[in-house]
């Protein structure tokens, strides 16, 4: 059971920090420490948090425009996230509200929706449960065959949720490390970072190493688990997470997605060189073994994220976090504040 919060009026980041007058280093940052009280201070601040020795993970892959204006076959216009490419070349999409507020659950096998560049998109089945007999992702077919990471960049724009005051450039939703494009959804954790903050870093005698995990849709409406997800950990990552450990060092993963990616090449609680997908879901069932340390933004109550944060923090630390957050009047969301927990 994820921890129980209620967001009060006017704490969704509706747009880029840049466009409230801040630097993308210029969000707040939530410290929690165990054994310490709760501190709050600036992203730019983060350095003095870690120590020499200490390993920052990042993840390097960059957002794809994966939102597309699609017709249905009676003409009405179908909203489409495009989630994942599979490796049979099908594409995994969800069918959107018009006034975006949620999933289309009224898609059925055997639709055909039209595609701006004229592709044919067939929804085959139900993903990841083909037998369901209602679902929020479908497995679909692009006639003529296009790859997604091709298509998008000609006539997909970057996904966005309602709680943004517009729509903005594909520019404001990547890293400034982001170099493999891959992702439905900005992988935001990472956002705040800049070139010179990531240089401090550097100076501090902390290391920063990348991996890579293609996000999909994280649609919060309907609160399920994550789906199987492309990702990679390169081997000299690998070899730096395990010497970092065996030296007394932090593993500190910016975002959700490192944390999955690194737990996942790490079945033993060693980490390996890995490429593949994972299925992996984390929780107070299933602990992190690698990462203890977490840069990550606020997630939506109810979320699944949250308890990839206990796994990783326990409940308690999150717990006060989250009831600080709420307290301070903390902004959510892909441009929002950023929290830091390090247990």
């Amino acid at each position: 059971m994820t921890i129980e919060f209620s967001l009060p009026p006017d704490s969704e980041a509706g747009s880029p920090p840049e466009r409230r007058g801040l630097c993308r280093d210029g969000v707040r940052l939530l410290v929690a420490q165990a054994g310490k009280p709760i501190e709050h201070r600036h992203f730019r601040d983060l350095p003095s948090f870690l120590a020499p020795g200490d390993l920052v993970v990042v993840n390097t892959s960059a957002t794809l425009p994966a939102a597309v204006d699609a017709r249905r076959e009676d003409g009405s216009r179908a909203p489409l996230h495009v989630s994942t490419p599979l490796d049979d070349g099908s594409w995994v999409v969800e069918i959107r509200l018009l006034d975006g507020s949620g999933p289309d659950l009224t898609a059925r096998r055997g639709d055909v929706l039209t595609l701006p560049g004229e592709i044919q998109l067939t929804l085959e089945n139900p993903y990841p449960e083909p037998k369901a007999q209602i679902s929020r992702l479908w497995r679909a077919i692009p006639d003529p065959a296009v790859a997604a990471r091709d298509y998008l960049p000609r006539h997909g724009r970057p996904i966005g949720y309602g709680y943004l005051a517009g729509r903005y450039p594909l520019g404001d939703y990547q890293t400034v490390y982001a170099t493999e494009p891959g992702s439905a959804e900005m992988a935001s954790a990472g956002r705040p970072f800049t070139e010179p903050l990531l240089v401090r870093l550097m100076a501090r005698g902390v290391t920063v190493a990348p991996v890579v995990l293609h996000a999909g849709v994280s649609s919060p409406e309907l609160h399920e688990p994550p789906t199987r997800e492309r990702f990679s950990v390169p081997g000299a990552t690998a070899r730096l997470v395990n010497l970092v450990r065996a030296a007394g060092g932090r593993i500190v993963a910016v975002g959700t997605t490192v944390v999955r990616a690194l737990e996942s090449a790490a079945p033993d609680g060693e980490v390996r060189a890995a490429t593949g997908w994972t299925g992996l879901v984390l929780g107070p069932d299933r602990p992190a073994r690698v990462v203890n340390g977490l840069v990550t933004g606020l997630h939506a109550p109810e979320a699944s994220h949250l308890l990839l944060l206990e796994a990783v923090a326990g409940r308690g630390l999150v717990e006060a976090a989250y009831e600080a957050a709420v307290d301070r009047r903390y902004l959510w969301h892909e441009f929002g504040d950023s929290t830091l927990f390090l247990p």
